[in-house]
This record gives structure tokens, sequence and C-alpha cells, in this order.
């Protein structure tokens, strides 16, 4: 951010999970992304010492370390980041926070029942939530370290 302020960047944080044989893992994707001029990301992984088989309580264990990785993003972090792009903004520079939440609203999608309950505790603590197919730091990033 520091090399290119003038950038539209966003903080996006994403869990997403798979079941294992004797274990459940979870990865949150956490990228900051520079719209059009590329990102940087990182893992965090998590691993359950069982297999999560019901839904609701695995889409809500993404959500929350989802949640926890974006509380580590006080108002101080936050406004450093902000900072930066600040004296651009009116040249087009931006900075926002997204959380991807790997659940989607299609009417074949198990999913679709928890939309409103997920969306709701990630705007309460200040973040826009963005679900399948928008959410692809859940649902293809930290998918593809899941497996």
């Amino acid at each position: 951010m520091y090399i290119q302020p003038r950038g539209n960047y966003k903080l996006i944080v994403g869990t997403d999970s798979q079941v294992h044989p004797a274990h459940t893992l979870f990865i949150t994707g956490i990228v900051i992304q520079n719209a059009g001029k590329g990102a940087w990301a990182c893992i965090r992984k998590c691993s359950i010492p069982r297999k999560m088989l019901q839904l609701h309580e695995r889409i809500s264990f993404e959500t929350s370390l989802t949640e926890e990785v974006v509380a580590l993003f006080d108002e101080e972090k936050k406004n450093k980041m902000i900072d930066i792009v600040l004296p651009f903004i009116y040249q087009g520079a931006s900075f926002t926070m997204e959380g991807h939440l790997d659940i989607g609203a299609g009417s074949r999608n198990k999913t679709k029942e928890y939309v409103a309950e997920m969306v709701a505790r990630m705007e309460s603590i200040g973040v826009e939530a963005k679900i399948k197919p928008e959410a692809y730091v859940a649902s293809s990033y930290a998918n593809k370290f899941t497996k």
C-alpha cells in the first residue's frame, strides 16, 4: 500500500472448511487486494480433531474464525491503512473491508437458510459481507488450501 497509495484497496477475510476422516480443517484467507493491480495474501490454519458434519455448526465456526481475524484489525490498524490512501482519495484511491462467507443464497444451495444470520454477524462488526459467487476469498482462495 505504501508503494502504490493511489490504489483501490480491499482488506478481505474469508474462511472455508473441509471435513477429513479424522479432523475438520479450516483455512482463513487474509487478502489485501489492489483492484486490477494484484494482491498480497496469506492463510491461517485451524484444525478441529473431529469430523464436523453438522452444516450449521461448520458454517458458524467458519464465520467465527473470520470474525476473529477481522477483530485483529482494530481501529488503530484500520486507521493506519486508511491514512495511506487518504491523501489520494480525490484521485480515486480507496480502502474497504469485506468478510467473505462460503455460503450462497441460490435455491439449490444447502447453506441458503444461514445467509441472513451470517451476513448479520459480519455487518454487526462493521464489515461488508459477501456471499457466493462474490465471496472468492472463502470459496476459491481459502478453499484450495483445505484439500
